[in-house]
């Protein structure tokens, strides 16, 4: 089968379309024929071996987590999940490849298409997970830094959903979109406590950084001083800041639910996840550079 592959650390450079074995299911196991792949920014973090405590990479290493396809086969044992089933979810082996095998999947609903689904599990799950860590709750406000980009569209919508007030941060082009989510908009940069605290005046409940650009110290001022109800998704520094560092650790049958549940809100369009590029297999690299150049208004995909 086709794959990108590398086999070591580095840039793009790295990355290089060749040809492997198709991965076989062992008992329990699902593989499946991938269509659509989500593209992320923890795919060029691991590529660089930047987050190698929390994602050990084996050479030679296949990029990716999130995927929609078609189950192609199964292994001994697997009773829920048939051939020729339309699935997302994420991958034990790499979603830039024609066949993958499956980690944590659900039905894709036939009225949500490959190309949307794929979209859902990483944000979706990040989202999701920050949310319930920070116990966010009908009525308060989050503060959000990093609202325009995947993560936080998708938690946006789920905090607006829950019935919260989200004051969202973000470069001015973006903020008329963030209103169309349901988030009160503020720039970032120079002053923006002051814009934070005009915006609402009630205080800040809770914090999720999903940007990592020297947040905390405003959200720990913001929260009165407390690092309580704050949570960074992004920021390396956040140890010293008396932090906790969100990268996962979901238990699966959670993972699943949430899939479910995102899915359905996105059948029903109250989740909503633009994608605003798609590439070819052979133009992976092109997808992470554009990626880690940031600033990207919703989610690049890649077509297999």
């Amino acid at each position: 089968m086709q794959a990108i592959i590398y086999n070591e650390f580095g840039g793009t450079d790295v990355l290089a379309l060749g040809h492997t074995d198709k991965p076989v299911p062992g008992p329990g196991e699902v593989r499946v024929k991938v269509v659509t792949v989500g593209v992320n920014p923890l795919d060029y973090k691991r590529r660089y071996g930047w987050v190698e405590q929390f994602y050990p990479t084996t050479f030679p290493a296949v990029p990716g987590l999130e995927f929609a396809g078609l189950v192609d086969a199964v292994g001994e044992g697997v009773t829920d999940t048939a051939v020729g089933d339309e699935v997302f979810g994420w991958t034990k082996t790499g979603a830039y490849a024609e066949y993958a095998i499956a980690g944590d999947i659900v039905p894709k609903p036939a009225a949500l298409s490959f190309q949307a689904a794929a979209t859902l599990p990483v944000a979706g799950e990040t989202a999701q997970r920050v949310l319930d860590l920070l116990g966010l709750k009908k009525g308060e406000t989050l503060l959000l830094h990093g609202a325009a980009g995947a993560v936080g569209q998708v938690a946006v919508q789920l905090a607006v959903a829950l019935g919260a007030t989200v004051i969202g941060t973000a470069s001015p082009a973006n903020h008329d979109f963030l209103r169309s989510l349901g988030a009160v908009p503020v720039a970032y940069g120079a002053g923006l406590a002051d814009r934070v605290r005009a915006a609402a005046p009630q205080g800040v409940d809770a914090v999720f950084d999903a940007a990592g650009q020297d947040a905390l110290p405003v959200s720990i001022a913001l929260r009165g001083g407390t690092t309580d109800r704050i949570v960074t998704i992004a920021d390396p520094h956040a140890a010293d800041h008396g932090v906790p560092f969100s990268s996962g650790g979901t238990p699966s049958e959670q993972v699943r639910a949430g899939l479910a549940a995102h899915a359905r809100l996105a059948v029903e369009g109250r989740l909503t996840l633009p994608v605003v590029e798609t590439f070819s297999l052979a133009d992976a690299a092109k997808a992470q550079e554009l990626s880690e150049a940031g600033h990207v208004r919703g989610k690049l995909v890649i077509e297999i």
